[in-house]
């Protein structure tokens, strides 16, 4: 069995997507048809030319742009069933998938609208594709803590639909501790903690989000491994990292893939996992984010199967389903 084939044959979790982010060339210009939105693009291949990005801003500039199609709870459900649809075909069996309601709540959409439309296309796609799914909410770090405070409010009433809260967008300049107050009320109210750290931001951010925010899996966290007693500790508490090769390629937060910090973090012992971020905008999924990683460092059989069965471990599922997976990816590495 060559590796392509193996990947493809791996059950799979993703625990690091933003839903916004899998927005592909062709559904946005459907969906800007639809709602009557003007894009400064005049066809598909011009919007695919313009997913180039030299830094996470460049990328930020587009991707909000992107939302600008995204009006209906339709919209929502299409955007959200697209991805299921590619997850499937990627053998993905779960997913916690990170939404930004600020980005469409500030342009006049309702939240309802947004979660309800998310949440409908992940209950569906579920029952059609076998693939369970989380939903989180992720705060625009760029934003005041105020206005992650009034999101968090408008999520009351939508408690049953969300596992946890996110922290993203332009890293640098808003460090973790800026949301200090709104991550320890998200915890209060029984959500899971997530924030981006160690991205473009330094290993401090790392552990103000360790420390301040108390988070329960750090998305990212490259720049983490600048810092040997960081790194250290992050093995002592066993906590799941988010990386996202094809991301931080495009993104220029590595040079090439060769220099990814996958393979090392899985010699340190880091509980590591490998996911997708923004597939639309980067260039793959989750099969093509294993398989860039898997060529480009040569990971073994072996790596490539603590990989995905990382992405379990690391998951928010009850622990009888997370054992059940991982015997699955038993069952492909020993048939």
């Amino acid at each position: 069995m060559t590796k392509t084939d193996f990947i493809a044959a791996l059950p799979k979790a993703e625990l690091h997507l933003h839903i916004e982010g899998s927005l592909e060339p062709e559904l946005l210009v459907e969906l800007a048809d639809r709602n009557n939105v003007t894009l400064p693009y005049a066809s598909v291949d011009d919007v695919r030319a313009a997913y180039q990005f030299g830094n996470l801003q460049d990328f930020l500039d587009i991707y909000y742009q992107g939302m600008s199609v995204l009006l209906t709870q339709q919209d929502f459900y299409d955007l959200t069933m697209a991805y299921m649809v590619r997850s499937a075909a990627d053998n993905v069996k779960h997913v916690e998938i990170f939404f930004d309601p600020q980005g469409h709540t500030s342009r006049g959409v309702s939240f309802d609208a947004v979660i309800t439309g998310i949440s409908a296309a992940l209950s569906d796609g579920g029952k059609t594709y076998g693939i369970s799914s989380r939903l989180i909410l992720s705060f625009l770090r760029h934003l005041s803590q105020d206005d992650a405070f009034a999101t968090l409010t408008r999520a009351e009433p939508y408690l049953d639909k969300l596992v946890g809260v996110g922290l993203d967008s332009s890293e640098l300049g808003h460090p973790p501790a800026k949301f200090e107050r709104v991550f320890a009320r998200a915890g209060e109210m029984g959500l899971k903690l997530c924030a981006h750290a160690g991205e473009e931001g330094p290993p401090d951010y790392v552990r103000q989000a360790l420390d301040i925010l108390k988070i329960d899996r750090l998305d990212h966290g490259n720049r983490a491994m600048e810092d040997t007693q960081l790194v250290d500790r992050l093995i002592d508490m066993n906590m799941t990292l988010t990386v996202c090769p094809l991301s931080n390629l495009m993104l220029a937060v590595i040079p090439s893939m060769t220099a990814s910090p996958v393979k090392t973090m899985l010699e340190r012992g880091l509980a590591v996992t490998i996911n997708s971020d923004d597939p639309a905008y980067f260039g793959g999924y989750m099969n093509a984010n294993f398989n860039a990683v898997a060529a480009a460092l040569d990971l073994s059989f072996e790596q490539l199967a603590t990989l995905a069965g990382n992405g379990f471990r690391g998951s928010f599922l009850p622990e009888s389903e997370i054992v059940a997976h991982l015997a699955a990816i038993d069952g492909i590495v020993r048939p």
